[in-house]
């Protein structure tokens, strides 16, 4: 029974696997999620789906003028070597998508809905290392920092951000690697307990509790992120800039700069 001490056949105390132990508990932390996320609003995704096509999970970090290779040396070792991106270019995009007023408030996390289903992350993740879903806006939820495990390791907490999320803007993950769940996604399943207060096959257009508005900041962003994308294509001096990459994100998204 849960909250009793047990003891394994071969000996010593007996602990379930942590998932198993929080199972009775998903419909409280699916509670706080629904309560406290804050996602972008949908007409901000159709305005521009992804917002930043030159970049993804492990891609090279160079400087602004993409000549030179950011490098970090450790101060125990002395040992150099050359930076990764993590998840800044992604957190970046989500603020900006939410149109978070300054100053940034502490504790919020960006989660990637489609990313990781590893829950021992042992494996890659495929999805945030591909430039078309690591910075796109219906791929990302901000949560309390403290909430982030919960949607990185339950499977029905993350289903349930899946299922919002296509509701929600009419979009499930492409990619090879999640194709069985986006197909259960995109023919009408629902996780059991899944948000009353969420967008479904009965509640179309409904908006989550904690979606931003689509304002004309947000507008006025849009356009300057565009503008800047293709003059990053034009330059002619941007050594190790990306462009064959950044293009097929684009022809991907359907997304004119013009």
């Amino acid at each position: 029974m849960r909250g009793e001490w047990r003891w394994s056949v071969a000996g010593g105390f007996f602990i379930p696997d942590g998932n198993e132990a929080l199972r009775d508990d998903i419909p409280a932390v699916v509670e706080l999620i629904e309560r406290t996320a804050r996602w972008v609003h949908p007409d901000t995704f159709r305005a521009l789906p992804i917002w930043a096509p030159h970049t993804a999970r492990g891609r090279p970090l160079y400087d602004a003028g993409w000549t030179r290779r950011y490098t970090n040396t450790r101060k125990a070792t002395g040992v150099t070597g050359e930076k990764f991106e993590g998840n800044v270019a992604a957190l970046n995009a989500l603020v900006a998508a939410l149109d978070v007023a300054s100053p940034k408030p502490k504790n919020w996390t960006v989660c990637h809905i489609w990313g990781y289903d590893d829950p021992s992350f042992a494996q890659r993740s495929n999805v945030v290392q591909d430039p078309r879903y690591f910075s796109c806006v219906a791929n990302m939820v901000w949560l309390p920092t403290s909430l982030k495990g919960f949607t990185d390791t339950l499977p029905e907490v993350k289903a349930m951000l899946r299922v919002c999320a296509f509701h929600l803007y009419g979009w499930a993950c492409e990619h090879p690697s999640v194709a069985d769940q986006a197909n259960k996604v995109r023919a009408g399943w629902i996780q059991e307990g899944y948000p009353k207060s969420w967008p479904s096959p009965d509640r179309r257009g409904v908006l989550p509790p904690g979606t931003a508005p689509f304002s004309a900041r947000i507008e006025r962003e849009i356009a300057k992120r565009k503008q800047r994308i293709k003059a990053d294509i034009a330059n002619a001096a941007f050594l190790h800039y990306p462009k064959d990459d950044v293009e097929e994100v684009l022809r991907f998204w359907k997304i004119e700069l013009s």
